[in-house]
């Protein structure tokens, strides 16, 4: 027994070893990979393919309702009491009084089939046109889903890299900090400067650990909401492939394009969503047409006032038809349902105009912006640039005795505010091209 629980709490043991393994198992995406990962794991990507197959199966419904119908039934009845009718005394020889009279029998069952096919119906007819057209509107705003989701993943993963160039720089600038402070304390024990001076340095260097862990944490926000973006599970550990400067490599294109408003897949879907209001026109006219089925039954039915004999003997009933229904009058309902039909075409109508200057308006406000972060990003690295010279060129002055300490503590912050402006502007430079290839309809899943 002592045995049996050893070799259990082993197979736990090796089990929790096993799980924590496959936690730990570190996933490393580029771009491009983090977006088709997120197109299968995304929940609302997910979702969107559910509504694709409700729609498919939307339309099998409809398409079902064209079809023959066939139902069977069956019944059994126990008169436990007779009706009773009353019949005038006249039949029976005693006129003036009224006879109770019992008809029918105390058991009585019956099994049958019955069978409609509707032959002509004209909200049919365009609700089979419909159901196609709702079809492809699901498979678009499946389209929607993964363009949206692409665009998520991509600012979430360029706002990761943003991060890690920041940590960077900042890892950069400790590392020159801490030599700096290393050799003015030296001096200072030597005599040749005062602790004023070490103790300048030794702020910055603690302002630019706690900003370094400020960092490190927004970098793990960051990374978590890229999980998030993805559908991965935020304890998952992720790893990036693609830099800055691949991903810069291609520019977004800025060009005058009116047309851009067909690209967009919120135009196609108003576009859809205008058939719809289309078909639901013509199914309202069609009310006003007749309808046109057949049916059929057959059935056996058995009586008996003795339950063992019920099913003796049968009485066999078949009967066929046709059944047509004409429309006479119905208040004005469908005449008022035609005209709300109407005005909502009309409405979807304005709304594409409206939708396509939006879009227009998008695309050059997208445009301007990103033109403008990229003069931005460009004139910010050369004043990074410059800073990084200025402190160079302070510390020389500073070590050779002709220059302070103030002038290196101010060179000092200068680079970290050219830095941090640096990186807000890359940031916004990235975030900008995305938004760009959006409002242009170019964003690929």
């Amino acid at each position: 027994m002592k045995y049996k629980y050893l070799t259990l709490i082993i197979c736990l043991c090796l089990g929790l070893t096993a799980k924590a393994q496959q936690a730990d198992t570190v996933a490393a995406f580029s771009l491009r990979q983090a977006i088709d990962y997120a197109q299968n794991h995304q929940v609302s990507v997910l979702n969107a393919q559910v509504d694709e197959e409700i729609a498919i199966n939307t339309v099998k419904q409809t398409i079902g309702i064209g079809l023959p119908q066939v139902s069977g039934n069956a019944n059994f009845q126990d008169f436990i009491k007779l009706p009773t009718s009353l019949l005038p005394g006249e039949f029976f020889g005693q006129p003036g009084t009224q006879i109770p009279v019992q008809f029918g029998v105390k058991y009585q069952s019956s099994v049958g089939l019955e069978l409609n096919q509707l032959l002509f119906d004209g909200s049919y007819l365009v609700g089979l046109q419909a159901s196609k057209t709702y079809k492809e509107l699901s498979q678009k705003n499946l389209k929607r889903t993964r363009i949206e989701t692409s665009v998520a993943v991509t600012k979430a993963y360029y706002s990761v890299l943003v991060s890690n160039e920041q940590l960077s720089l900042i890892d950069a600038n400790l590392e020159r900090l801490r030599k700096s402070l290393s050799d003015t304390e030296a001096m200072f024990k030597n005599g040749f400067v005062e602790k004023i001076d070490v103790d300048r340095l030794t702020v910055l260097k603690n302002n630019l650990e706690t900003e370094r862990e400020n960092v490190i944490r927004l970098l793990a926000l960051n990374v978590n909401l890229l999980k998030f973006q993805m559908g991965m599970t935020v304890n998952s550990k992720l790893t990036l492939t693609d830099s800055i400067a691949s991903l810069q490599a291609d520019q977004a294109l800025v060009s005058r394009d009116t047309t851009a408003y067909r690209n967009r897949i919120e135009y196609s879907l108003l576009e859809t969503q205008k058939k719809l209001n289309e078909f639901d026109l013509k199914r309202y006219k069609s009310q006003f047409l007749p309808s046109l089925s057949a049916f059929g039954s057959t059935s056996q039915s058995f009586q008996s006032n003795n339950f063992s004999q019920l099913f003796d003997t049968n009485f066999p009933s078949t009967i066929i038809g046709l059944r047509l229904s004409v429309p006479i009058f119905s208040g004005g309902i469908k005449l008022n349902q035609v005209r709300n039909a109407k005005l909502a075409i009309v409405k979807t109508q304005n709304d594409l105009i409206n939708l396509q200057n939006g879009i227009n308006l998008e695309v050059d406000q997208a445009q301007t912006t990103y033109l403008n972060s990229q003069k931005s990003l460009e004139n910010q690295k050369r004043n990074m640039d410059l800073a990084q010279e200025v402190l160079r060129v302070s510390k020389i002055k500073y070590e050779q005795g002709v220059g302070s300490s103030i002038e290196v503590t101010t060179a000092e912050t200068a680079l970290k505010e050219a830095q941090n402006n640096y990186i807000n502007a890359l940031y916004d430079q990235m975030i900008n091209r995305v938004n760009v290839d959006k409002a242009l309809g170019k964003i690929i899943y």
